[in-house]
């Protein structure tokens, strides 16, 4: 009965125009309402991680559709299906390969994080925010290798969440988030 509640104050705080960052606690709530236990990671910690000569960078991955990963994305992410339930293209990789999984704003990121684990990688995080969260910030998001200053906002409600400079005019219909 909690997941009705918080997505409530969620859209009651996009339609309302609430502060930013009691809007983005709403949407922090939902996301830990649907998919409690999931690790997470802040948007400064990502670019240090990102940034540090020392660190292992952690693989990328973007889980949304193909029309939004078009637009833009995060430097070097691959693209995954955000609905698929195991990921055999990462078969590879090592079940301790740091993963960080991102969507608009971290709902879907959330349940991709949550099949990751089941298919036993152990060092996986939904990154808090986002790509919203990360271009609003002004973090380089890119499209064919170039930096841009775009982001698909997702649908005309969640897309509230970006920066109007940074809102992509490509929004399709409403999708499941």
């Amino acid at each position: 009965m909690r997941r009705p509640f918080a997505l409530l104050l969620c859209l009651v705080a996009l339609q309302t125009g609430c502060s930013d960052e009691l809007t983005w606690r709403a949407v922090d709530h939902l996301i830990a309402t649907d998919h409690p236990n999931t690790p997470s990671l802040s948007t400064d910690s990502l670019a240090e991680r990102l940034a540090a000569p020392s660190s292992a960078r952690p693989v990328l991955l973007d889980a949304r559709s193909p029309e939004e990963y078009a637009v833009s994305h995060l430097p070097g992410a691959r693209r995954v299906d955000p609905s698929a339930d195991t990921y055999p293209a990462l078969d590879t990789l090592a079940a301790e390969t740091p993963i960080v999984v991102y969507c608009s704003v971290g709902s879907r990121s959330a349940g991709v994080v949550q099949a990751l684990q089941r298919q036993g990688f152990s060092r996986v995080s939904n990154l808090e925010g986002s790509i919203f969260r990360w271009a609003n910030e002004g973090r380089p998001v890119v499209r064919d290798g170039e930096q841009v200053s775009a982001v698909h906002p997702y649908d005309a409600t969640w897309g509230r969440l970006l920066t109007d400079s940074l809102r992509a005019d490509q929004a399709s219909g409403n999708v499941d988030l």
